[in-house]
Formats: structure tokens, sequence, C-alpha cells
């Protein structure tokens, strides 16, 4: 369910084939409706495409300048295919899942939207093919990792809930987030829910491989972990925004102050009353997102 002030345009659901042979999911908003840059969405780590669907509905049907929008489910999220082998879950894999559901879908260049783990894939597509993208919005994410935010989201997914009914997974989201996330609406609430959930054969369960939490028991959080700043220096000819929320436990002030040191074409904006990470319908980040793209050429 999305909130009333973002109900439009739910998109349309594609698919294509990796060079594995996995099949992968997508929803396509504003398809040839319009030559202006397309946006390609891509969400965290166990998240999906339906993060995206208030800001896919207002940049296709509500902006000024009205663009085609693609948010990807990566292999073992949403409706795209598991992954027999867990370990093809990995930034690298998924990074040429992107570019090959872009070559699929007709799109030679975009302007990349990352929540978490999406950043990081942006990040690794300056290195792999920078002139895939065009300016890239990174959503509380940056090159330094903080290890308290990993091992939130470590305990958190190795200990997933299983609620019984809808009204319980929406009381289960506030009691694991409410804390950093005082913004929100019990709209928003609902929204978080609806996406993070799926109900299969009457039971309503996360809407990810489970397998996907070994990408992080595998890594050992006593030691240092690696940073991208090579990566994120290949991001220095594009235009960035950087998301970052008030309460985040996963990118700090520090790195985004650094950050900005770096990148001489970097904007910031810090959303208030969430944390990690922002939800991009809310407190104005359609528009801001729509008025960073202005100008950029396609």
């Amino acid at each position: 369910m999305l909130p009333a002030d973002i109900k439009g345009d739910h998109g349309e659901s594609v698919f294509f084939t990796t060079s594995d042979g996995l099949k992968l999911h997508a929803v396509d908003y504003g398809r040839g409706q319009s030559d202006a840059l397309p946006v390609v969405c891509l969400p965290g780590l166990s998240r999906n495409a339906r993060d995206f669907a208030g800001l896919a509905a207002y940049l296709s049907t509500r902006a000024a300048i009205k663009r085609r929008v693609v948010c990807f489910d990566y292999r073992g999220r949403g409706l795209s295919d598991w992954d027999k082998d867990w370990k093809n879950y990995n930034v690298v894999r998924e990074a040429e899942d992107v570019l090959a559901g872009m070559t699929a879908l007709g799109i030679p260049h975009a302007a990349i939207v990352g929540t978490s783990r999406g950043g990081l894939i942006a990040m690794v597509l300056a290195g792999m093919r920078p002139a895939a993208m065009r300016a890239v919005v990174l959503n509380d994410v940056g090159p330094v990792i903080e290890g308290d935010g990993l091992t939130q989201i470590r305990a958190y997914l190795s200990r997933l809930p299983k609620p019984k009914d809808w009204t319980e997974a929406l009381e289960l989201q506030k009691a694991t987030m409410a804390k950093a996330f005082p913004a929100l609406s019990e709209a928003d609430w609902e929204f978080e829910t609806r996406a993070k959930y799926r109900e299969v054969k009457g039971k309503i369960v996360p809407d990810h491989d489970p397998k996907l939490v070994k990408t992080l028991t595998s890594i050992d959080l006593r030691d240092r972990l690696p940073t991208l700043w090579p990566q994120f220096f290949g991001l220095r000819n594009l235009p960035v925004l950087v998301l970052h929320g008030e309460h985040s436990s996963l990118l700090s002030d520090k790195t985004v102050t650094k950050m900005a040191e770096h990148h001489p074409k970097l904007r910031h904006v810090d959303i208030a009353g969430q944390g990690h990470a922002p939800m991009l319908h809310t407190a104005g980040i359609p528009q801001t997102i729509a008025e960073f793209l202005v100008g950029i050429k396609s």
C-alpha cells in the first residue's frame, strides 16, 4: 500500500535474464513518455524495488521534467530468482546484473539512485562502466561503512521475526526502527512494512532469500572494514547528491565531510528524524532529487 500522497503510476513489471541464467525483475515507470535522462534505482542489501515506488511515481508522473524510472530487484530479492550459491550475492555480481538489465531495457546511461548497498554498486559501476552514469544519488551511504551499523543489520537479518499478520508486521517494524525514525507517519510505517514483507501462501515473510545473511556472517567485524575511496573517487566527474539520515548508524558526519572535501560537485542534504536509510518518498526527497537532476544531459 502507498500513502495517499504518493499513489499514482505503479509501473510495469519487466524481466530479463542474466549471463548465468537467472531471471531478474525490475519495475519500469514512464517508459517512452520522455527523452529526459532516465533514473535507475538500486535498493539496499535485503530490500527491493518497492522501496522506490513513491519516488518513481513522482519522477515519472508529477515532476516538472518527467522521467523514465527503472527500479531493480537484485538476485535473491523481490520477484527475482534466488541464486543457488549465496556467494553470488555480492556487489560486483550485482553491478554486472544491473548493467545487463540496463542493456536489456535499452538504457545506455542513467542517473543512479542508490540506497545503501545500491550506492556501493554505483561506486563499483564507476570502475566497471563509468559511461553508464550521468549523475549519482547516494542514499545514506559512502565509501566508509560504520561497523556499528553493519553489526545492527547483521543482527536483525540473523533473527528475522515471523509476524502472524500485517498488523504484527507493522508493529515489529516500529519496535525495531522507531527510535531512529521519529519523523515517520503511520502511512510511512505501512509503506515500510509492505515494502519489506510479502504474503506467500498466507504467511507474511521477508522478501529476500534467507541465505543473504551469510554475506554478513562471513565478515569478521572485529577486523577493520575495507573502504571504497578509490571507487568513490571514480565519481568525481559526476554530479553527486548525498542524502544523510540524521540518526544514521552506517554513514558518519566525518565521512560525509571527507566526501565533500574530495568531490567538487558533491551536494549533501541532511534528512531530519530518520536513520539508515531515509525513505525516499518522505521529507521532500522526491522534489530534491528532481531539482538535482535538472540540467543534467541525457
